[in-house]
């Protein structure tokens, strides 16, 4: 090697400061809160940037899972959403909760229950077996899982003569998928007190009991649903529609007046609502256009720019649209959702963007000249 190498090479080693392939900050599955075996996933090591706080995977219920990205900004409000679910239903701080499907502890995220003082672990294995084993040896006060696996779990636990080691009196929440109503009465004889959490990947949950968990979520007709409504969280439509009913959900909080929307009885909202962004607090139009490409890319929902967006508005005003399709609507305004209460989730992206575009890249391999 000449000298002139060896000494780059040297500097290389002693004085830059840019990381190694060892030395590069890692987040694992621990750190995630999520170490737990799944069925459904590999174990892949991928490049996640510094703008995003973790990054997960849509269900799949339906459809291939979808990468989702959640952006540090948004942290607080998902956090403050699941701290009043645990205390809607009557968690105790410092309870031990077993969770059946290790990516739902994304949609928390770990730092509430960290908050809440919950410690929490996970079946061995993904599967009915290993869920009663872990159940029945390690007697949890809270457990969280998809509502059809619980109660195909318990049938079997009786099945095998186990029903007298399942814990009673534990607090259950139902969240991944719509709750199976046949897991009631099966719940109700091991004095199970059973809550129903809807929400997502993408936004964090919305809903216990039909109780909405954010200031921010909303209600709209559906567009073609009669007695309907699709929820709106920040401005921006689920895609799911639900019955409102006075009666309530069949799940109650103690204490609180009955939920109205209906989550068991979920319906995909075909054709969905388009959002439009009217007016932003924002002084370039430019911006508002890459906030709107990021919700599409990490959040999966479609949101455009009107070409007469007012800037430097008092706030943001989005404006939902019935899409071309929608039976017996016309292409008007449906909505009108106006910050900063109810454009909450909108202005959290806004604001993820704008740190962004404020944080210079640290590695010098993104630095173009012409």
């Amino acid at each position: 090697m000449s000298d002139l190498l060896k000494n780059l090479a040297d500097m290389v080693d002693e004085f830059a400061t840019a990381p190694t392939l060892e030395t590069v900050d890692r987040r694992t599955l621990a750190d995630k809160g999520i170490a737990g075996a799944t069925a459904a996933h590999v174990i892949e090591e991928i490049h996640t940037p510094y703008n995003l706080a973790f990054v997960s995977f849509t269900t799949g219920s339906t459809a291939f899972q979808n990468i989702v990205g959640v952006t540090h900004a948004e942290l607080p409000e998902r956090a403050r959403a699941s701290l009043k679910a645990f205390r809607l239903a009557g968690v105790s701080p410092g309870s031990h909760l077993l969770v059946s499907y290790a990516p739902l502890v994304n949609v928390f995220p770990t730092a509430a229950l960290t908050e809440f003082g919950l410690t929490w672990n996970f079946p061995q294995r993904s599967s009915r077996d290993a869920f009663i084993l872990t159940l029945c040896r390690d007697k949890p006060a809270v457990v969280l899982g998809e509502s059809s696996f619980i109660r195909a779990s318990l049938e079997e636990a009786r099945t095998l003569g186990l029903a007298d080691r399942i814990p009673r009196d534990l607090i259950l929440f139902t969240a991944g998928t719509t709750l199976d109503l046949e897991l009631l009465p099966i719940a109700e004889t091991f004095g199970w007190q059973v809550h129903d959490l809807y929400g997502c990947q993408e936004f964090g949950w919305l809903t216990l009991d039909g109780i909405p968990l954010r200031d921010d979520i909303g209600l709209i007709p559906s567009s073609h649903q009669e007695h309907f409504s699709e929820l709106v969280v920040g401005g921006l439509p689920m895609g799911d529609s639900f019955p409102i009913s006075a009666s309530g959900h069949v799940c109650r909080v103690a204490g609180q007046p009955a939920g109205e929307i209906i989550t068991y009885r979920r319906q995909r909202t075909h054709p969905e609502y388009e959002v439009y962004v009217s007016a932003t607090t924002l002084g370039s139009a430019e911006t508002v256009g890459r906030v709107a490409r990021t919700i599409l890319r990490i959040k999966g929902r479609v949101v455009k720019v009107r070409p007469d967006l007012k800037l430097g508005a008092p706030e943001s005003v989005l404006e939902l649209v019935p899409a071309l399709g929608a039976r017996g609507c016309c292409p008007e305004v449906a909505a009108v959702f106006t910050g900063p209460g109810k454009t909450r989730m909108f202005d959290l992206m806004v604001q993820a963007q704008l740190e962004l575009q404020q944080t210079a890249k640290t590695d010098p391999t993104w630095h173009k000249t012409r």
